[in-house]
Parts: C-alpha cells; structure tokens; sequence
C-alpha cells in the first residue's frame, strides 16, 4: 500500500470552451510536485465531478497517471447517494489502476448510521485497494459517527478518513477510538494545524493548489515539534484560505490559479460560475499581500 500520510491536492479541472483543458492540467499538476505535494484526488467536489462525463473521469485519470507516474499515489472520487453505483465506479477506479477509493457521506438521502455502515462496507468489499471514508456534513447534511467510524476501521480496507467537519473535538474521538494507525487526513485547511497537533497525518487541500509548499511545511514543523512557528505561519494565510472559500468550492480556487497564470481560464460548469469581479478584486490583493502574486 502506497504511503497516504502526507499532503494531497483535490485536483480541480480546467476546462477551456466546454472541454478539459489538459495544457493547463499538466502545468498546474507539475507546479504543485515541484513544491513537493505526495499525491492528488481525482474526481473529487474540487473536479466538479458531478458534471463530469465517465469517458471524462476516466480519461483525466489516465492523463494524470501519465503525468505524474507510477510512484505517486492517485486517490480516486467514487462516492455518490447510491451504494449500487458507488461499488461500480469503485470498481472502475480500481481497473484504471488507482492506488485507493475516496468515498463520501451519502447526500440527499439522509440514511442511518447503519446505513451509513452498511453502504461502507459494501464499497469497501467489492474492491481490493483502499477505502478512505469522507466525512463533509457541510455538502452532505448526514455525518459520520465517530462510533460508527469505529466499527468501519475494522472492514477490511477501510484505511482511513477525510475528516472535513472542520470540528476538532470530532477529529480527536476518531483518533481516540480507531488508534493511531488509521490515516486521519484534514479535509479543512482552516483548522489543518490545529488538527496536525492532534494526532492527523495529513490533508487533501483546496488550498494546495495555491500554497503548496506552505502546506507541505506546516506538517513537516509539527513533526519536528515546531507547532508555534506552524501555527505563526498558518496565520499569515487565514484570510487567503477563507477567500478561497468566499463561494462554493472550486469557484474562487479556479480563479486563484487562474490569476497565478497556472490554467488559462476559470471556466466552470453549470449549475456552478465564475467569481465574481468583487471577490476576484479581494482574492488578487490577499494574493498579492502573501507573496503568490507579484
């Protein structure tokens, strides 16, 4: 099993007149290697995947696997409301040579704990790479139990868990009743430091399209016991992250790589858009103010 510990990007897409554009993908892929980003997540919310086409997940896949080669790890985005369509784009993932599964909440539909368990378990069975569960109530109303995270560390597969509650105390019982062994990745870059210091592994960031090598510092500080100067840091770039997060995600992270020259438009598909003109006129200067723009 390929090393998840570490610093993920939930790639975006760019697209160019309706299409991807993978011009702007490679350079935005090898911007963030060289700032020393482990691996990505394809097809995740920052993808856009709901409007992605199959031949398109498939194909952004294969071009990143190309791109990035066989060393690092490729994260794929198989979770939707319907465990039947879950465990076969699991499947697929796992034939495109994937390295494990990320697999969120089930939106909409509200189910149970036990459903919640039973649908986990299932995906995680019919596949024989990893399972990362995806705890997000902001997008999914229905949350994970850490009780219920317990029981799912114990399938086979299930790894570990992208925490993005953004709750700190959440984060603690998961650690508190899985052990140290299960890989506990951020899913809020806001509070990544914080959860670094309780016992996390890593991240997959929005951010990190951004401020990749930052990101990459602040986990290696807490490990070398430098939580002040993490914590100092972290603080200079508050205002970045929480623009990042002014409308929906991917919406002004598309425009941050835009404006760093990374992709060539900020195209979005509908039902999503592009920033407006006032939070692109914030988010250049907060750019500006931190060092990512000139």
């Amino acid at each position: 099993m390929k090393n998840f510990k570490g610093t993920f990007t939930a790639l975006l897409t760019p697209f160019k007149n309706g299409k991807i554009d993978y011009t702007s993908l490679d350079k935005m892929v090898k911007h963030q290697l060289e700032n020393g980003v482990d691996g990505f997540v394809i097809n995740g919310t920052t993808a856009e995947s709901p409007t992605l086409t199959e031949t398109e997940k498939s194909e952004l896949f294969k071009h990143a696997r190309k791109l990035v080669g066989p060393t690092v790890p490729l994260i794929m985005g198989t979770g939707s409301n319907d465990t039947a369509k879950t465990i076969e784009d699991s499947q697929k993932a796992e034939a495109l040579g994937a390295d494990a599964i990320l697999v969120v909440v089930p939106y909409y539909n509200k189910p149970p704990q036990r459903g919640l368990f039973a649908h986990f378990k299932a995906v995680a069975e019919s596949v024989k790479i990893p399972t990362i569960l995806y705890n997000v109530p902001g997008r999914t109303i229905t949350a994970l139990a850490p009780e219920t995270v317990a029981d799912l560390a114990k399938v086979r597969g299930v790894v570990g868990i992208k925490e993005a509650s953004g709750k700190m105390d959440v984060a603690e019982q998961i650690i508190k009743a899985c052990g140290k062994e299960f890989i506990m990745l951020s899913g809020d870059d806001g509070t990544y430091v914080d959860f670094l210091s309780r016992g996390g592994h890593g991240v997959i960031s929005v951010a990190s399209h951004v401020i990749p090598k930052q990101m990459v510092q602040w986990k290696k500080w807490v490990q070398e016991g430098k939580l002040a100067e993490a914590n100092a840091d972290i603080q200079k770039y508050m205002n970045l992250i929480d623009l990042l997060f002014v409308e929906a995600n991917p919406i002004p992270v598309k425009k941050a790589v835009q404006l760093m020259g990374l992709v060539d438009s900020a195209e979005m598909r509908l039902p999503l858009m592009e920033l407006t003109p006032e939070h692109t006129e914030k988010l250049k200067m907060e750019m500006k103010k931190v060092g990512v723009l000139a």
